[in-house]
C-alpha cells in the first residue's frame, strides 16, 4: 500500500472475524509472526501484519524524513477498513503501538505488549533502563541479545529461522526508528484506555520482569505475565503458551498482574 513518501508491505488473512494487527520488533518485519498467524486465523480472527518503513518489503527512509509510526499504523487500518481492532506489539513496535493506543483509544479493542520500553520518557525510568546494559552490549549479535540461551540451546532450527528473518528484516542504508508523536510520561501512560497486557521473559536482557512490573503500576487494570526461561521474544520462543494466553486475552479474559 502507498503512504505519503513511501509504501508499506503487509499481509492480511481476510475473513469476517475481529481484526488483530501485529506490530513487529526492530529485529523483525511482517514475516516475524509465523507462529501466531495460523493459530489466530483458525480461532476466527482476521490477522494482519505489516513491515514498518525501513524493514523487509516496505520503503526505506532517512533519519531526516522519519515517519510517525502511529500514522503509518493508522494508514494500514484505514486502508483495510478496520473500525476497531486488537493491537499486539513487540519491543520497538510497542513504542508506536503505545503512541497509537493513546492517540486513537476508540479504535483499540485490546492492547498486548511484548517486551517493550513503550517509549516512556520519565527521567528516572530512562536512567534505570539505560543502566541495565553496558556500552559493549550493542556490539553483540542480535540473536544473542534477543533470544534466551535456553532457546538457542534447545531449538537450533528455530534459532536459524529467526536469524534468517532478522537478517533480511532491516533494509540496507535505511533508518529504522520512527517518530513517536506523544510525549509518553507516567501520567500520559496512565491515560491508556484499552485493556492492556504486558508480557516478558525472565531471561530478557532488555526488559526484565521488575521493569515490566514498574510499567504496569502506571496502567489501570494491567495484566502481566512472565514466561520462564524466555528472552526478548516470547511470541517466538514459546509460541504455544503465548498463543494460549493471547487467545484468552483477546476473548475478554482479565489476566491478573503477576501471572506466569
Amino acid at each position: 500500500m502507498e503512504v505519503p513518501g513511501g509504501h508499506l508491505w503487509y499481509w492480511d488473512t481476510g475473513g469476517e472475524g475481529p481484526p488483530v494487527v501485529l506490530v513487529h520488533a526492530a529485529s523483525g518485519s511482517a514475516e516475524s509472526w509465523p507462529y501466531q498467524q495460523p493459530v489466530l486465523a483458525r480461532a476466527g480472527y482476521r490477522v494482519i501484519a505489516y513491515s514498518r518503513r525501513g524493514h523487509y518489503g516496505s520503503s526505506a527512509f532517512s533519519d531526516g524524513d522519519a515517519p510517525v509510526g502511529a500514522d503509518d499504523l493508522d494508514a494500514v487500518a484505514e486502508h483495510l477498513g478496520l473500525d476497531t481492532f486488537h493491537l499486539v506489539s513487540a519491543a520497538l513496535g510497542g513504542y508506536y503501538a503505545t503512541d497509537y493506543a493513546l492517540l486513537h483509544p476508540e479504535r483499540v479493542r485490546s492492547f498486548t505488549v511484548v517486551s517493550s520500553f513503550m517509549a516512556i520518557q520519565d527521567p528516572g525510568y530512562l536512567s534505570l533502563t539505560g543502566g541495565l546494559r553496558p556500552p559493549e552490549f550493542n556490539a553483540l549479535p542480535t540473536y544473542f541479545k534477543e533470544l534466551s540461551p535456553s532457546y538457542r540451546a534447545a531449538n537450533p532450527d528455530g534459532l536459524q529461522r529467526w536469524r534468517d528473518i532478522a537478517d533480511r528484516a532491516r533494509l540496507a542504508g535505511s533508518a529504522y526508528r520512527h517518530v513517536v508523536a506523544t510525549e509518553i510520561t507516567w501520567d500520559r501512560l496512565a491515560e491508556l484506555k484499552p485493556r492492556t497486557l504486558l508480557v516478558t521473559g525472565d531471561s530478557d536482557l532488555y526488559l526484565p520482569p521488575p521493569v515490566m512490573r514498574l510499567i504496569a503500576q502506571h496502567i489501570d487494570g494491567c495484566g502481566t505475565v512472565v514466561f520462564p526461561e524466555i528472552g526478548h521474544s516470547a511470541n517466538w520462543e514459546t509460541p504455544t503458551p503465548f498463543n494460549r494466553l493471547l487467545l484468552r486475552f483477546l476473548a475478554g479474559a482479565r489476566i491478573r498482574a503477576g501471572a506466569r
